[in-house]
């Protein structure tokens, strides 16, 4: 059953109240010996995760070569891919440098 204070008890009490309302207790607030509001707390307080302890085994699987090195396939694409474009090939090289035209 839900605990009743009174408004001016409720105000000095205030953060305990919040307190025991998160813990789960149903707290009401009246006034004139007339119950005004309830306090609730909005969502349940997450649990405390615990890592390690088993709570996913049997939930995720991973491949034993997961680390291997990938196939060139991979990084460069193959025709198929409609990302793929082909290695380009050096350009060759001119023994002088262009320079530009003189100005008149």
């Amino acid at each position: 059953m839900a605990e009743t204070f009174n408004v001016h008890e409720a105000k000095t009490r205030l953060s305990q109240l919040i307190d025991r309302a998160e813990a789960g207790e149903e707290i009401v607030i009246a006034r004139a010996n007339k119950p005004v509001v309830k306090l609730v707390p909005v969502a349940p307080r997450p649990k405390k995760r615990i890592a390690g302890l088993g709570a996913g085994k049997g939930q995720y699987w991973m491949s034993p070569d997961f680390d291997a090195p990938l196939p060139d396939e991979f990084w460069l694409g193959t025709e198929s891919d409609p990302l793929y474009s082909p290695p380009r090939r050096a350009s060759s090289v001119r023994s002088r440098a262009r320079r530009p035209k003189a100005r008149r």
